[in-house]
């Protein structure tokens, strides 16, 4: 599987453990930045180029997931998320990162690095990759709502008081 990293200072040292993990478990990894440290450089760049890549290899059929890290990992998630068609979550714990992909298809994990060590990240991510979508209907029939709200500002047969 191709995965993209993208990260700020804070998960700097985090990023470089994790894509030897992944690159020794046979993953082809695509770093997307920052390469090197700036104690002040701006993360939304990095993590939405990596979302953004991670969107074209899985329109290209290529299996593809991202991976963003910052001190929280909720800017990071925040940033992946204004991408069209990327499912970030922020994953703090075994439930949570294997519910985002079973639940919710997400195509893209957040971790804070300044919220866990270097082997507590590594389990997240390791849970969030390994974990299939459940292709159960009402998740699909949500996951296509979201798609359809991104697309036209409206879902079909649901009022959005937008």
């Amino acid at each position: 599987m191709r995965i993209h990293i993208g990260t700020d200072h804070a998960g700097l040292e985090f990023s470089k453990q994790i894509q030897q993990h992944l690159s020794e478990a046979g993953h082809e990894v695509v770093d997307h930045g920052p390469e090197s440290y700036d104690p002040i450089d701006d993360y939304p760049s990095f993590c939405i180029n990596a979302a953004h890549a991670v969107v074209q290899d899985q329109e290209a059929g290529i299996e593809a997931l991202g991976i963003v890290f910052g001190g929280s990992g909720n800017g990071e998630q925040i940033a992946a998320n204004k991408v069209r068609g990327v499912r970030a979550a922020l994953a703090w714990n075994e439930a949570t990162a294997k519910l985002a992909r079973q639940h919710n298809d997400a195509n893209v994990v957040a971790i804070g690095a300044r919220q866990h060590t270097v082997e507590e990240a590594l389990a997240l991510i390791d849970w969030f990759v390994a974990e299939p979508f459940s292709l159960e209907e009402r998740h699909v029939r949500r996951i296509g709502q979201l798609a359809e709200y991104e697309a036209t500002g409206a879902i079909a047969g649901h009022t959005i008081d937008a």
